[in-house]
């Protein structure tokens, strides 16, 4: 890498990016320190001989011992010394693995802390047989670069470059790549490039012009991607990418709430960085996600063969907003967008992929929202019922089987896991979990209080008590209990994804590529059918009757029935679901 301290024959070279520091020292444990020069860009460079894998190091700046911005592992945490590393030292055994193509994802989203008690990367490999035998294909772990204090949920993180400690080394991380390749799981990592967190990042000392004061984010100043001098953090972050993607052989990468990342350049660093991806990583397939309040539709488009220019896929939001409202009625915040018509929205988000794609947003004070996305095809579009965010960031953090009847959860679970979409579930909704995902984190006095106050002003009209997002419980009670999966409702439900996931495997993945929506109609006062025709010529129908009135004198379907959830496929009961196969328009 360009950044941090690399093993070389007979050392360490140690790189730093330090423009706007006074005196810098590279101080190495147990060996001394070592006054470092800079040329004109602010670079500095130091070749220690004799260095090593497992040394100690940082920087002295300003009379304090700062962790290098790119250390690859900080085994005391954010404010401690960074360890070198040799890349070299863990031995792969994946050298077989070519990834798998994005129409065969089914992802499972994964929080490493409390996926399982240990909270371990290796803790976490004993259960992958599980997941794959669900028919999970994909696993998406929520950000692990090194954050403050032992718990959190990674979306603070302040060292790019460094597994979180509390979890494991960096060979512990590869060992579960490995250990997921080989049964056959691709293994995506969620990273966010849009903001550190206000703990443990000391940039300010050594590179204030990494931030800019031209723009702004939700967490203060933004990152300088469009300035003079923006090049080496444009760098940082490219790097970065091609780190997690090459050294830990992760298929792809989630970019969080990239509405976020202000850059007025061209390219943007968003398309720069999916571009020198896609150029640089060409031996096996690397899927890069988006998480996109904006509905940046261009960020999706395909070229003429039908390969993803910048981006794979988006998170939909809007999918899960729909859903949300008709299975709860909830119509605070954002939910209001979707109050007068979810059954509307569900079916543009189904056969088109936003359901806004530039229409005015009540709840952004009628700004205009999206783009057109019908042009796109279906595997654009990440669908969910759950994910961390729409389970935590409610005031207790319950899930879905907590809010709606039975019913209703199956009939939606039936209708994304064999929608053209590739469907994503949270950890634990394959049998049902209980366990509430809540929000925690571990921080410092001062932030915490802070966190706290802010925690309840964000649900000012919640009339129980808001779990403490700094204690150790709201942590503890998030963790997954797996002994529900093996018994009663959990193995049965197990058992019923499995079944549906078969039949996307068998049936669907193999026609994904090249599929495009047909139309959605209302086909009652709360059911749709949507039709898509698929990359055989194949035409899959879906009927969804998603209220608690059955629907009477529907149209039978041609072709066959792939799934009826609730009914015999000739009828739609309440939260009634069927799925038709149509094999006529199949070319050979």
């Amino acid at each position: 890498m360009r950044f941090g301290a690399t093993v070389e024959d007979g050392g360490v070279r140690f790189r730093l990016w330090a423009p706007d520091a006074g005196e810098v020292v590279l101080h190495l444990a147990g060996r001394g320190d070592y006054p470092l020069d800079r040329d004109a860009e602010g670079w500095t460079e130091y070749f220690v001989p004799g260095a090593g894998a497992g040394d100690r190091y940082g920087f002295r700046v300003g009379g304090r011992v700062v962790p290098d911005p790119a250390s690859r592992h900080q085994p005391q945490g954010v404010h401690g010394l960074s360890e070198v590393v040799d890349p070299a030292g863990y031995d792969w055994r994946d050298a077989n693995w070519r990834g798998r193509p994005w129409e065969e994802a089914v992802i499972s989203e994964i929080h490493v802390g409390t996926f399982t008690r240990e909270g371990t990367f290796r803790a976490a490999i004993a259960r992958l047989k599980a997941l794959a035998e669900v028919g999970v294909t994909a696993i998406e772990l929520m950000p692990v670069a090194e954050f403050p204090g032992r718990r959190g949920w990674g979306y603070d993180g302040a060292l790019a470059f460094a597994p979180h400690s509390s979890y494991g080394r960096p060979e512990d991380l590869k060992a579960l790549v490995d250990a997921a390749h080989g049964l056959g799981l691709m293994v995506f990592l969620d990273v966010v490039y849009n903001h550190f967190g206000p703990e443990g990042n000391y940039l300010h000392l050594t590179a204030r012009r990494f931030f800019t004061d031209r723009h702004h984010t939700p967490w203060g100043q933004a990152f300088n991607f469009d300035g003079a001098d923006a090049r080496p953090v444009r760098d940082f972050f490219i790097d970065n990418a091609l780190y997690w993607l090459t050294e830990f052989h992760f298929d792809g990468l989630r970019l969080d709430a990239v509405q976020s990342i202000v850059d007025d350049s061209r390219p943007t660093i968003l398309e720069e960085l999916a571009t020198r991806v896609r150029a640089e990583i060409t031996e096996r397939p690397v899927h890069l996600i988006l998480e996109n309040d904006a509905n940046s539709a261009h960020l999706l488009a395909r070229d003429a063969a039908g390969r993803p220019r910048f981006y794979t896929a988006q998170w939909n939001d809007d999918i899960h907003h729909s859903l949300h409202r008709l299975l709860t009625g909830e119509t605070e915040g954002y939910y209001r967008d979707y109050a007068p018509d979810p059954l509307a929205h569900l079916g543009r988000c189904l056969v088109e992929g936003f359901a806004f794609q530039g229409e005015a947003s009540e709840h952004r004070r009628g700004e205009r929202r999206g783009e057109p996305s019908s042009h796109l095809p279906p595997t654009a579009f990440v669908a969910f019922l759950q994910n961390h965010d729409q389970i935590g960031n409610r005031a207790v953090g319950e899930r879905i089987d907590g809010l709606a009847s039975p019913s209703a959860v199956w009939a939606t679970t039936a209708l994304l896991l064999l929608s053209p979409q590739p469907p994503l579930l949270f950890m634990g909704q394959e049998w049902g979990a209980t366990s509430p995902f809540q929000y925690f984190c571990d921080v410092e006095p001062r932030l915490a209080s802070s966190v706290r106050r802010g925690r309840r002003h964000e649900y000012p009209h919640f009339r129980g008590r808001i779990p403490d997002p700094v204690a150790n419980a709201s942590f503890l009670r998030s963790r997954l209990d797996w002994r529900r999966r093996d018994g009663g409702e959990g193995a049965e439900r197990v058992r019923r994804v499995a079944h549906l996931l078969d039949i996307r495997r068998r049936v669907l993945a193999p026609r994904l590529s090249g599929a495009r929506a047909d139309r959605a109609e209302r086909i009652g006062p709360g059911a749709l059918r949507c039709r898509w025709i698929l990359g055989d010529g194949a035409a899959l129908t879906v009927r969804a009757n998603l209220c608690d009135q059955p629907l009477a004198g529907i149209v039978p379907e041609t072709g066959t029935l792939l799934y009826a959830a609730g009914g015999d496929g000739r009828s739609l009961p309440a939260w009634g679901v069927d799925w038709h196969l149509d094999d006529r328009g199949k070319t050979e």
